[in-house]
């Protein structure tokens, strides 16, 4: 599940699947790719393993296997020969659509092939791909396939639980709908409702998005931020809500049950608390309780995702000359956890890491790289945060609140 360029990370840094990724022919391939561009290789991604796998015709039609030697067995994400028993897989049935998804779909022998791979058995609507009033509609759907691949592949090596409400949770699970506004009709609203996530087509379109940046005043807007957000919402309901998580949360995030509209509706009319800075992590963070929820939670996986590419490309900032002063355990949830010192740590890493990478945007004259500031409130709840995340990893269930046994909520 690992892979190998982690090894030389510290000890104290978490290890989640990387996005470095080599061919066969030793040339990098990238999360993305379907074909290596050096010398032709399939290319295929697969959840289960969370790597970018090269790839050779499988024994049967249409079939693949894990690229091997002629005579040899593949290789898997640890560099060790595979058993005899390789998996066989399909090329997700959206490869050649203009989703280009390069995941695959293992072929099973117990139950029904499935066509489609994990990520994209979520749809419930895609765009109409033969809408002659927008044919860009294919361009934007692929560009929100590929941001959500990225989602879901790190949930998965989150450990958390992703299944398709439309065909394999229907109580419990999640689904998209991407939806574009009529020229002339209602605005289509990006948002969660019972596991069922809408997204606006348009937000795909890098000049419409931009643009409501501005007019929204924001620091950061981006497809895969929108995903990282609505599926906050998402994970409260299935983590948090009617858990004896719950109390803590009302702690920190404060009272869920005041009325979300009317909050909506005062900052729209008011603006945001002027002192927001102090307490959140974003002014759209001190709108509701929920919304401060899925902010952190979509920063957590910024955090999360982005030290792992780190990593695994061997980028470390513990040696950069930086003025930084680190927090302290005292700013976490729970400064006493038998884990609190690992993520301490990561979280000092992180900041390191932003604020290299703040100069190197600056240094091109770009944005920052990460243009927000994380105040010790937004510390204790990213660490509750990453504590409920880490018990339904390490086997606590959903449900178990933080009296569960700690040694289950570490690193």
């Amino acid at each position: 599940m690992f892979n190998d360029s982690l090894s030389s990370a510290p000890a104290h840094l978490p290890r989640l699947a990387g996005r470095a990724y080599h061919c066969q022919c030793g040339c990098p391939v990238f999360f993305r790719n379907s074909t290596c561009l050096a010398c032709g290789t399939a290319l295929g991604y697969d959840p289960a393993q969370a790597s970018l796998l090269p790839l050779m015709p499988g024994e049967q039609p249409d079939t693949w296997v894990a690229w091997q030697p002629e005579g040899g067995r593949a290789p898997g994400p640890d560099g060790a020969a595979q058993p005899d028993t390789a998996a066989v897989y399909l090329r997700c049935a959206n490869l050649h659509t203009p989703a280009a998804c390069n995941w695959l779909v293992p072929v099973s022998q117990d139950e029904p092939q499935l066509l489609l791979c994990q990520a994209c058995r979520l749809n419930r609507t895609i765009p109409d791909l033969n809408d002659p009033a927008h044919p860009d509609n294919g361009e934007l759907w692929g560009n929100i396939e590929l941001a959500k691949r990225r989602l879901v592949s790190a949930l998965l090596v989150l450990g958390l639980p992703v299944a398709s409400r439309a065909s394999e949770d229907t109580e419990h699970g999640l689904m998209f709908d991407f939806l574009r506004s009529p020229d002339f009709g209602p605005h289509i609203m990006t948002g969660h409702d019972t596991g069922l996530i809408t997204l606006n087509l348009n937000e795909a379109d890098d000049a419409t998005r931009e643009a409501t940046r501005k007019a929204m005043h924001e620091p950061y807007r981006t497809l895969l931020g929108h995903f990282r957000h609505e599926v906050g919402h998402y994970y409260w309901d299935r983590l948090v809500a009617g858990t004896p998580w719950q109390q803590g949360f009302r702690a920190l995030f404060g009272d869920e049950s005041q009325d979300y509209l009317a909050s909506l509706q005062a900052n729209y009319e008011q603006g945001p608390r002027p002192d927001w800075a102090l307490h959140y992590v974003s002014a759209y963070a001190s709108v509701h309780p929920w919304e401060d929820w899925a902010e952190c939670w979509a920063h957590y996986l910024h955090m999360r995702d982005t030290v792992d590419t780190a990593l695994s490309f061997g980028l470390s900032a513990e040696s950069a000359q930086l003025e930084f002063t680190p927090f302290t355990l005292d700013a976490l949830y729970q400064p006493d956890h038998p884990g609190a010192q690992v993520f301490l740590d990561f979280l000092n890493q992180w900041t390191r890491l932003t604020t290299l990478l703040n100069e190197m945007s600056r240094a091109m004259g770009q944005p920052d790289f990460y243009p927000f500031v994380l105040p010790r409130e937004v510390v204790a709840k990213l660490h509750f945060i990453h504590l409920v995340v880490t018990s339904v990893r390490d086997g606590a269930g959903h449900g178990q609140g933080p009296d569960a046994d700690p040694q289950q909520s570490q690193f």
